[in-house]
């Protein structure tokens, strides 16, 4: 996989010096590259408790993102998904380690565990007073004898954070951070592994399957279970999660690298809905395992205090803040939005042509998906079959028997029903020819009169590539006939597979290879209706 570095031997030192670069000052670092690699607060006085943490790279933001005021004082980074040495450990240390102490907060890897445990007596030996705490709040092993630490090591940095920053002497700190790591626990799921650089990608996670609690160096989880849903996926997490809460849990949403904004927002739906949390920390890359394609989610019970530390806002923008859930606050929509309802009326010989051009849309969705897949997004068949099926399910309140009033209400329903610009060009579209019908305008002249609109509002004309060179012919050659207009249809969608340069609409925007001979969707759904149009009157 193709990535965004130089050379890998340089990738966590560059990445160190970017972030750094970002802080406004508030960041510096110890001058001990490569081997050394330090991340510290520049305000740093050694008037309080130190917290220092760190480990392997590659789960930006941690940990290097979380040091500022309230959080860590101090993050030592390793290469990625490597421990950092002794010495680089010990470093951080005495770069930060006043008379009121240090306190190491370690996940619990052998790696980790060795290097700042023995850093630890090194640095006593030295003359700091020097506390360690182990995180182990991975619960996708119960049987194992040492849990691995992940994500919820953060509500530990967060809250010995807050107490050190207030000024608690180090007993107190070690405590609270022993406290919270009695209590929290983490699960996440994949839908893939994740990529470390220089390596190749290993495919282990099958198509269909997710992986339940794989660790965050891409370790294999506890198992591959079928995925369906976001819903299903999360129900899966929050039933391991259950039995360590009351019900009245604090949630860390975390996001392991590479799950879309989008699809975190509906992960944190489905956790919300749950009603195991009442309040929540992200969605957010919190702690990620480089490009991996999952989520974690880490609760604890928290008492009053512990609610407090990790409600103080902090500085730092890789923390996203702590959050109640609350239902959704839905507002009823301002007067004058809503178009007034038409009257219904009946019309069999309409609601049976509108009827045979929806079936038509709803029967043509994957050929007209393909043919957009090579000028667009591959949607515009769904999007015309989405809205034919709610025009259907709404025939019964059309007013079918009085265009003046039917062309508006097909413009309205449309603009809610489909997405992108089609709803928006169809609204303008039969909103103008109702206009016109009302003013006396024949059929054909109303349907025409649309169409100029159309033009005029978004800019296309014949031969720009767009449903125009379809749809105009065919219009013009409406007094002939359906037959006629209908040939004329073909033969204008059938000419834009000979355009290689659109001049609007979503194709302006592909090379001029990827159009070659392929008629434009738009114009292609119009050259079908038209046809099936013709074919249903001479039948």
């Amino acid at each position: 996989m193709v990535q965004f570095i130089n050379a890998k031997e340089d990738l966590v030192t560059e990445a160190i010096d970017g972030v750094l670069a970002a802080s406004g000052g508030a960041l510096s670092r110890l001058d001990g590259y490569p081997h050394i690699k330090v991340v510290f607060r520049s305000n740093w006085d050694k008037s309080k408790v130190a917290l220092v943490s760190g480990g392997g790279s590659g789960h930006e933001p941690a940990h290097a993102g979380f040091v500022g005021e309230g959080m860590l004082t101090a993050a030592v980074c390793g290469e990625v998904f490597a421990s950092p040495s002794v010495e680089a450990v010990l470093a951080g240390i005495l770069a930060v380690t006043g008379d009121p102490g240090c306190l190491l907060i370690v996940k619990n890897y052998t790696g980790d565990r060795l290097n700042f445990g023995l850093a630890a007596e090194r640095a006593r030996a030295l003359g700091r007073k020097v506390e360690m705490v182990v995180v182990d709040d991975d619960i996708a092993l119960p049987d194992l004898p040492q849990p691995r630490g992940v994500a919820g090591t953060l509500f530990v940095h967060k809250i010995a954070g807050a107490l050190a920053e207030d000024g608690a002497d180090l007993a107190t700190v070690t405590q609270a951070a022993k406290d919270v790591i009695g209590k929290v626990a983490s699960i996440g799921m994949s839908l893939d592994t994740c990529t470390i650089p220089g390596s190749s990608k290993e495919n282990r996670i099958g198509a269909g399957k997710a992986e339940l609690g794989l660790g965050i160096h891409g370790e294999p989880g506890v198992e591959q279970v079928d995925f369906s849903t976001a819903m299903s996926a999360m129900t899966t997490v929050v039933d391991k999660l259950r039995t360590y809460s009351s019900g009245d849990a604090v949630a860390i949403v975390n996001n392991l690298g590479s799950t879309t904004p989008l699809e975190m927002s509906v992960l944190t739906h489905a956790l919300t809905a749950s009603g195991l949390v009442k309040q929540i920390i992200g969605p957010a890359p919190l702690m990620t395992s480089l490009d991996m394609h999952g989520f974690s989610v880490s609760i604890m019970d928290a008492t009053s205090a512990e609610y407090d530390a990790l409600a103080k806002p902090v500085s730092m923008s890789a923390w996203p803040g702590m959050a109640e859930v609350v239902e959704p606050l839905v507002v009823g929509l301002p007067d004058g939005l809503t178009p007034i309802e038409p009257i219904p009326s009946k019309n069999e010989k309409t609601r049976a042509v509108i009827e045979k051009v929806a079936d038509l849309l709803i029967s043509a969705e994957g050929k007209l998906n393909a043919l957009d897949a090579k000028s667009g997004d591959g949607d515009t068949g769904s999007t015309l079959a989405t809205a034919a099926r709610a025009l259907k399910s709404s025939l019964d309140r059309m007013p079918l028997a009085d265009l003046t009033q039917l062309f508006p209400a097909l413009g309205n329903e449309l603009s809610q029903t489909m997405g992108g610009s089609s709803g928006v060009i169809l609204a303008i579209y039969f909103n103008a020819a109702g206009d016109a019908s009302a003013n006396g305008a024949s059929v054909q002249k109303a349907l025409s009169d649309g169409l100029d609109r159309v033009s005029q509002v978004g800019g296309a004309s014949i031969g720009d590539r767009t449903m125009i060179d379809a749809l105009s012919p065919a219009l013009d050659a409406l007094p002939n006939g359906i037959a006629s207009a209908a040939k004329a249809a073909r033969a204008g969608a059938d000419s834009t597979a000979a355009i290689h340069r659109a001049k609007a609409g979503r194709a302006a925007y592909v090379p001029e290879e990827n159009l070659r001979g392929h008629n434009d969707p738009g114009a292609e759904a119009v050259a079908l209706l038209f046809g099936a149009l013709a074919k249903e009157m001479v039948d």
